[in-house]
């Protein structure tokens, strides 16, 4: 499924990538999983609908696996929410391994 390249928002202000904040019970610290999306026309159409006032400040990248996994480790993500549907949107949430 992440074998191929992937697509994330990314801020063109300060750099950071959209990622779902979490709330975990046994957690005091909300978990950051970075939001990924199969195609670039599913990231647009995700800032188109749900982020309208900002498109302007948003760019969408795309991603490797092996960029993906460094990234991942950089910033200290939990994991990925791949985007199964950008308008709804449903998330697939996966934990880093």
């Amino acid at each position: 499924m992440l074998s191929q390249v992937n697509y994330l928002i990314r801020s063109k202000v300060d750099g950071k990538y959209l990622v779902a904040r979490l709330q975990q019970e046994e957690r005091e610290k909300e978990a950051n999983y970075l939001l990924l999306f199969k195609e670039d026309h599913e990231a647009l159409s995700y800032i188109n609908t749900h982020g309208r006032d900002l498109r302007d400040r948003l760019t969408v990248e795309s991603i490797s696996p092996p960029q993906l996994k460094g990234l991942l480790q950089r910033w200290g993500y939990e994991g990925i929410g791949l985007v199964e549907d950008p308008l709804i949107p449903q998330i697939k949430f996966m934990s880093q391994a």
